[in-house]
C-alpha cells in the first residue's frame, strides 16, 4: 500500500513545485496586470510551503517521483502568452495544473485516513483547502478576463 502512496506523494510533491514555478511564470509574463503579479507570487509561495510540508512524508514513504508534473508544465508553459487572450489561456493552464494538485491532495488524504497517519491528514487538510482557494481565484479571474479576451470588436 505505501508503494502506491509513495507514487502519489511524488506526484503531488512535484506537481506543487511545478505549480509554484508556473504561478511565477504567469506573474512575470503579465506585468501589466498588478493583481495577477501580486496574487500569483503569493500563490507560488503557498505552493512552495506545500512542498515543504510534504517533505517529511516524501522521506518517510520513500517518494516514487513520476515525471508527469514536469511534462504537464512543459506542455502547458512553453512561455507565457501576450495580451488578454494570452492571460486567459495562461490562467486556464494554471487552473489545470492546480486541479492536478487538488485531486492528488484528495487521494493522498484518503490514503492518510487508511493508514491512520494523523500528521499527514493534518497537512492534507490545510493544503487541500488552500488549493481549493487557488482554484476559486483562478476561476474568478478567468471569468473577469473572458469578456475582454473573447469578445472582439469588429467595428
Amino acid at each position: 500500500m505505501s508503494m502506491f502512496l509513495a507514487h502519489y506523494l511524488g506526484l503531488l510533491h512535484r506537481s506543487e513545485q511545478e505549480l509554484a514555478d508556473a504561478f511565477r511564470d504567469v506573474a512575470d509574463g503579465h506585468k501589466d496586470e498588478a493583481d495577477v503579479i501580486r496574487i500569483c507570487h503569493r500563490l507560488a509561495e503557498q505552493c512552495e510551503d506545500h512542498v515543504r510540508r510534504l517533505a517529511p512524508f516524501v522521506e518517510s514513504y520513500a517518494e516514487d517521483a513520476p515525471d508527469e508534473p514536469h511534462r504537464l508544465h512543459a506542455v502547458l508553459f512553453a512561455g507565457t502568452r501576450e495580451g488578454g487572450l494570452g492571460l486567459l489561456r495562461d490562467l486556464h493552464d494554471l487552473y489545470l495544473m492546480a486541479a492536478e494538485c487538488d485531486i492528488a491532495w484528495t487521494l493522498v488524504g484518503q490514503a492518510a485516513q487508511g493508514t491512520r497517519d494523523q500528521r499527514l491528514a493534518q497537512v492534507v487538510g490545510l493544503c487541500e483547502a488552500e488549493t481549493s482557494t487557488q482554484l476559486l481565484w483562478l476561476r474568478t479571474r478567468m471569468k473577469q478576463a473572458a469578456p475582454q479576451a473573447l469578445v472582439v470588436s469588429t467595428g
